[in-house]
């Protein structure tokens, strides 16, 4: 992991991920608060009491602060996904452990009105590169609740393989949900690079 930027640009065939900074605040608020609806069933509840990074702008600029502690720790890499100057959605290595784990989780969103664009897999190949080739990670792991259909969309469109069902896995929306662990390992991104940077990167 020498050498990698704690601020890395990474680009895709349309998209480019950068981590979010402070002055992002008036262009994550905008896109986070017309798609409520269709992302707050999906994430967990905040912690009464906690400011809500949408609508205090302190509270951004400590999510993002955060962000990038761990970035020069190396233990999460959190990115906003942007068309042009246009965010997108976030997509997130988290929970990123060495050792024999070497592995890390892998979170994401998209504005629905961007669903179906094929942006969020295009960003899901350049963060697996990313984590890869640069980070020098065994393992992904995306987890997912089953009636989740657009986000398991993205994984199967890349590829992750389902390796079963994980009851009462995380808290979602103020509840104990099953999810769907899905994963890609070293090995089968060296066996795939080639096909999925040609199919979303090129």
């Amino acid at each position: 992991m020498s050498g990698v930027s704690d601020t890395p640009v990474l680009r895709g065939r349309r998209v480019t991920l950068r981590p979010l900074e402070p002055e992002d605040f008036e262009q994550w608020q905008r896109v986070r608060r017309r798609n409520r609806e269709w992302l707050v069933v999906w994430e967990p509840r905040r912690t009464p009491g906690q400011p809500d990074p949408v609508e205090d702008r302190q509270a951004f600029a400590t999510r993002c602060g955060s962000r990038r502690r761990e970035r020069q720790l190396g233990t999460g890499w959190g990115f906003g996904v942007f068309l042009g100057e246009e965010l997108v959605g976030e997509m997130n290595l988290s929970n990123l452990i060495r050792g024999a784990f070497h592995s890390a989780h892998v979170g994401y969103w998209v504005d629905e009105a961007q669903a179906g664009c094929g942006y969020a897999p295009e960003a899901l190949v350049v963060v697996a590169r990313f984590a890869f080739e640069q980070l020098d990670l065994h393992r992904l792991q995306v987890a997912i609740v089953p009636r989740n259909t657009a986000s398991r969309r993205v994984v199967d469109k890349v590829g992750f393989r389902c390796e079963g069902q994980a009851e009462r896995y995380l808290e979602i929306d103020g509840v104990w949900e099953d999810h769907l662990r899905y994963a890609i390992t070293a090995e089968e991104w060296a066996a795939r690079n080639a096909e999925l940077t040609r199919e979303w990167l090129a």
